[in-house]
């Protein structure tokens, strides 16, 4: 069991001391210059010093790892090498640089584990780039992160509130509009394109991790053009499926449904769930990556209208990065926590905090349910109902 508040015990306060007083004293070694001198040169302690001065540096250099890793999406160098090695002077006349540009990429490639140096000096796909081949969403985020980048620029400019105008802000307009149902198709597009693709890289993740096949109707709120529930209808025929997002780019889930043939039992309905009700009479409602985008007043209305249009006994999934996720942490607070800054509202959530969100809507006392690859996306349910004393979340195995 997982508290939702700390309990305050003296037991937990004796022991919270003491772990001051050992972080203060490892910092008052890490800071000094002489044991730094000592550490990176006594046998026992080498690599350790070695291994932290590297983490150190590669948070210097990430940007320019980034724009590595950018630069070879862009000139589809993974593309090229898919299917076998080749040299330096024949990759370059593919990506149209010549040849000491060429090398200089590569050799940096190499250095990420992008690529790999094979015999009779030619160069292949690398255990980090072999996996980016072919993979329409991981193309899409990093070649949507070049945006990003460009928003970060000044990082202390956006925590002022220096900068309110950003691409992000620009390229999300529901973030910032006043009337998002009145919103055209034009001004959607880009960014339900990009959900679109990045939709595989969480929805066998959700798909893998609970099963709909006790359910008959689901509502996926905030659905976008209806990727998602796609892959839910497939899997579970019996289901009868519904989609709420702005009119736009309800059009656009529709024209999907009908295109797969699922057009008899999926309905797309176009509204703004922060002003318009939900379609009621579900037993599900799923929401995919949109908790996160709204501060905790919006999600507060999101789930009380979600609440409202779920059928007693029903549930609501969250399935989106979540803070806190033991071996993942920095994904969520780092990375979530700047590029919602970026965007001009939302923060990524711990699980105890989108609890505690759940529990004020009426909602049971939710669970966390373990994903494979929980960098990309946690999830947790929550039945509909009241929790006469709500203390923790429970943790399914």
């Amino acid at each position: 069991m997982v508290p939702l508040v700390s309990s305050g015990s003296p037991e937990s306060s004796w022991i919270g001391a003491v772990g001051d007083w050992l972080a203060a004293c490892r910092n008052a070694l890490l800071t000094n210059s002489r044991f730094q001198f000592w550490a990176t040169r006594f046998p026992l302690t080498q690599r350790l010093a070695n291994r932290r001065a590297r983490a150190v540096f590669d948070l210097v250099a990430g940007f320019v790892y980034s724009q590595i890793l950018l630069a070879c999406v862009q000139l589809r160098v993974f593309e090229y090498l898919k299917d076998g090695p080749i040299d330096s002077i024949t990759l370059a006349g593919k990506i149209g640089l010549d040849r000491e540009a060429t090398e200089r990429l590569l050799d940096a490639a190499v250095s990420l584990r992008l690529v790999e140096r094979r015999h009779r000096h030619r160069f292949g796909l690398g255990p980090l780039g072999a996996p980016i081949v072919g993979n329409v969403a991981i193309r899409a985020m990093i070649e949507h992160h070049a945006m990003v980048y460009r928003d970060l620029h000044d990082p202390v400019a956006l925590l002022r509130g220096e900068r309110p105008e950003t691409a992000l802000a620009a390229y999300w307009p529901y973030a910032g509009a006043e009337s998002p149902n009145t919103l055209s198709d034009d001004r959607v597009a880009a960014y339900t394109a990009l959900m679109s693709a990045s939709q595989p890289l969480v929805t066998e993740e959700i798909l893998d991790a609970y099963s709909f096949s006790g359910h008959r109707r689901l509502l996926d709120v905030g659905g976008g053009d209806g990727t998602f529930l796609s892959a839910v209808g497939k899997r579970y025929p019996h289901l009868e499926l519904l989609l709420f997002d702005l009119p736009a780019v309800a059009e656009r889930a529709r024209a999907r449904f009908a295109n797969i043939g699922l057009g008899d039992r999926a309905q797309a309905f176009g509204g703004d769930f922060l002003a318009d009700p939900l379609p009621g009479g579900v037993d599900a409602i799923s929401l995919v990556r949109v908790i996160h985008d709204h501060d905790d007043e919006r999600v507060r209305h999101i789930l009380a209208a979600a609440r409202d249009a779920i059928s007693p006994g029903g549930i609501v999934v969250i399935a989106e990065p979540m803070a806190a996720t033991p071996g993942a942490e920095p994904i969520g607070d780092a990375y979530f926590g700047f590029y919602l800054l970026a965007m001009g509202r939302g923060r990524a959530r711990t699980p105890a905090r989108l609890a505690h969100l759940l529990i004020e809507a009426g909602f049971e006392a939710p669970r966390l349910i373990p994903t494979r690859i929980p960098l990309q996306t946690s999830l947790m349910i929550a039945r509909k109902g009241v929790s006469e004393a709500p203390s923790a979340i429970k943790k399914s195995s």
